[in-house]
């Protein structure tokens, strides 16, 4: 395996390279190794970890794929020392497949035809360079019987055969697929079939920049239009040199008769065989390229939505409004469990319905009122705050909730299975009230790419979005840990080391045997071997326990450990625990061995101070102005207080209260240059804005969270795309048919 290479490529060590090398090969998650295996790794973060697995997964298939080469071309009998050898030195994909391009398997080609007609010999010829006339030479494979009519016949198929071979050249390939990626430029021009009616892609009918430069975000627009029929897109590079540096490099001469034949079927490979097939790749690779910016931009604000700040165990009264079929209603305990549903129609019959919240406010006591943000959002919760408020209930705090992604949920097979006999329009209110409570407990159960934080989601790779939404879901869940007594089977499944499997095999045990006492007793769920228990139970939490250490990020593999520190200071280990002052006086040095080190001693100090500590921050409400519920109540020059919902490439999406998010574009985003949005806001954060431009007829509002004007001198703003599709935003409409006694369960 390539470590010093891999470890020059992520900016670590070979040793530690080697090091998670053997951890991953052993069978350990990712999480595990960076949370519980520090010393054995040099205290690499869970970025480097991923970065270094990805790296080794690459040359392992870098490793597959020339054993696969070398052994096709061993069986042709034309493996020599020397391919051999620039074919296992070879680095990179794409220069691999150019070494083993004269050896492809190919469908039937100009140049075999040529062949069938015995012309190879004159190709031989032109290839050679001597001092014979064309005409000449072509003389001598004049045969009608076979085809060839006239000289002319004759050169044409042997620069066929040249052109076959200057084309599979490696040299040649990697000089134009150098070209390409280095000098060409992206056009893009209105397709023949092109609408009549406006459309997202004008700024695009007339539309050229280097792919050296464009950014992802353009690309992947540009990719989208062309996908859609709208554009034409094609890269454009200055051909001329390349032809003739081809030439060089098939050994023309200047001083043989011969050169203009053997230059002529330069050109024809660059022209035929060689650009089409360079340009196809640079286009893949920056597709790929833009895929990866994309999937990283959509990765880093579901981790940030991830870890938005939880309500906690809090009773939440959860609405999911609607005007024609009504807000449905659906009580919550502390805990996130379903007391029961109602609906009210605040539109149509508004005295009912403030005396059925009345009712439900008056016997529960829920200390928030969680509100989906979708159609009628605003108003349902104008309609909430009056209503507390006439009944002297303005302690309750009403927070408006996103919906995107709810009905998803409300429709799939895991909501099914925590409510059969609940209609999925009540499912998808108890879902709203969960996200507030616990928004990683409760998004985790749908699928990220329905939640709407990404950027051209449905455009990228799919497995590559999925595995990295899947890899930040994970990493998320185990940075935050979780309750083995209360999680569900959907959160159970991203714990390190259980799946899907055992996670409903852990909830199934759970529901006949009670709640777990002990994290040993997770030894007793069936098919939970001693490798799956090593890899979970330190991110498992057991509030209540008899060891206070099973509700920590202490691993039991060092309770001993930490029971060896309290006897040092003559306590009991639940004495020790939450008492910052003994700890304090544990001499970590003291406990250094060859298998713990530093590291991991001071995470259980920090543990051993806040056990089971929760690293996500402090609720905090949206303070959205009650005055401004819709894009009519926006005017310019308003300065407003809004959440962050979405980051992408050209700006950020900020909910401002209404229906509508507005874009903050990236010029807007700072006084100061700003060349990735994220550098200075990030999903759920809570940012002042300034209305710049409200555009009723497309539903726009533009807003600058700069605290002065832009300048004006650097030239027109420039503009990006629409905001990107995709994700259940609110604005969701049901026909379920949903109806009920409007007291019968509340």
């Amino acid at each position: 395996m390539e470590f010093g290479r891999i470890a020059a490529e992520v900016g670590v060590r070979e040793p530690q390279v080697a090091a998670v090398a053997r951890l991953l090969g052993e069978g350990n998650t990712v999480p595990f190794i960076a949370r519980y295996r520090k010393e054995a790794h040099g205290n690499l973060d869970e970025v480097q970890i991923l970065k270094v697995q990805e790296r080794i997964a690459y040359y392992a298939e870098l490793k597959d794929r020339k054993a696969t080469i070398l052994k096709s071309i061993e069986e042709q009998g034309k493996l020599t020392d020397e391919l051999r050898a620039k074919i296992e030195a070879c680095q990179v994909k794409s220069a691999l497949e150019d070494l083993y391009q004269p050896y492809k398997p190919k469908r039937r080609t100009r140049a075999m035809v040529a062949k069938e007609k015995g012309l190879e010999p004159l190709a031989d010829i032109l290839w050679a360079q001597g001092g014979e006339k064309p005409d000449a030479a072509a003389a001598a494979f004049v045969d009608p019987a076979k085809g060839v009519e006239d000289a002319a016949a004759a050169l044409a198929g042997a620069r066929d055969i040249c052109a076959e071979r200057i084309a599979d050249m490696a040299d040649v390939r990697g000089l134009v697929r150098r070209a390409y990626a280095t000098k060409a430029v992206v056009k893009s021009t209105a397709s023949l079939t092109k609408p009549n009616e406006p459309t997202k892609f004008e700024q695009y009918y007339d539309f050229e920049e280097p792919i050296a430069e464009i950014p992802s975000h353009r690309y992947l627009a540009i990719r989208r239009g062309e996908s859609e029929g709208v554009l034409f897109v094609r890269l454009v590079v200055d051909a001329a040199p390349l032809v003739e540096r081809i030439g060089e490099l098939a050994g023309v001469k200047a001083s043989s008769p011969l050169a203009d034949e053997l230059q002529a079927a330069a050109a024809d490979a660059y022209k035929r065989l060689v650009a089409p097939a360079c340009e196809l790749d640079v286009m893949m690779e920056k597709k790929q390229a833009s895929d990866r910016a994309a999937v990283e931009i959509f990765a880093e604000n579901l981790r940030n939505l991830l870890l938005a700040s939880p309500l906690g165990e809090r009773k939440v009264l959860a609405i999911d409004p609607g005007i024609r079929t009504g807000c449905k209603v659906a009580m919550l305990d502390a805990t996130g469990k379903f007391l029961g549903n109602t609906v009210i129609y605040p539109m149509q019959r508004p005295d009912e319905a403030r005396e059925i919240i009345a009712k439900i406010v008056v016997k529960y006591k829920p200390e928030a009122v969680a509100v989906g943000n979708g159609t009628a959002g605003r108003e349902t919760e104008a309609f909430v705050r009056t209503t507390l408020k006439a009944i002297h209930a303005t302690d309750v705090m009403v927070v408006s909730v996103s919906e995107s992604g709810a009905s998803v949920y409300s429709a799939s097979e895991i909501a099914r299975d925590e409510f059969p006999s609940l209609d999925l329009t009540v499912r998808g209110a108890i879902s709203i009230g969960r996200r507030l409570q616990d928004p990683l407990a409760e998004l985790v159960k749908i699928d990220p790419k329905a939640i709407g934080v990404g950027q051209y989601q449905h455009d990228v790779f799919q497995p590559l979005l999925s595995a990295k939404l899947d890899e930040v879901t994970v990493s998320c869940v185990n940075k935050v840990g979780v309750e083995l007594n209360t999680a569900s089977a959907p959160l159970l499944t991203r714990v390190s080391g259980i799946g899907a499997a055992l996670a409903k095999r852990i909830v199934a045990w759970r529901n006949e045997n009670g709640a777990f006492k002990s994290r040993s007793e997770l030894k007793k769920v069936s098919g939970l071997g001693p490798k799956a228990f090593e890899q979970s139970a330190g991110f498992l939490r057991i509030r209540g326990a008899a060891n206070p250490l099973d509700a920590s990020g202490v691993h039991p593999e060092r309770y001993a450990l930490v029971e060896r520190m309290a006897a040092d200071l003559g306590v009991q280990v639940k004495d020790l625990v939450r008492n910052s002052a003994l700890v304090d006086r544990i001499d970590v040095k003291r406990y250094v061995s060859e298998e713990v080190g530093e590291p991991t001693l001071k995470d259980i100090i920090e543990e051993l101070k806040k056990p089971g500590r929760d690293p996500r921050a402090v609720f905090e409400k949206p303070a959205f102005r009650e005055d401004v519920m819709t894009i009519d109540d926006v005017k310019e020059g308003m300065e407003l207080e809004g959440v962050v919902t979405n980051v992408t490439a050209f700006g950020a999406f900020v909910d401002i209260g209404i229906h509508q998010d507005g874009l903050v574009h990236v010029s807007e985003i700072a006084d100061r240059y700003v060349r990735d949005p994220s550098e200075v806001v990030k999903t759920g954060d809570r940012i002042k804005v300034r209305v710049i431009g409200v555009d009723k007829a497309r539903n726009r509002v533009s807003l600058s969270a700069r605290t002065k004007p832009r300048p004006t001198s650097g030239g027109p703003r420039p503009s990006g795309p629409n905001r990107p599709g995709g994700g259940d935003r609110g604005g969701r409409s049901y026909s379920s048919g949903f109806s009920c006694n409007p007291f019968a369960n509340l």
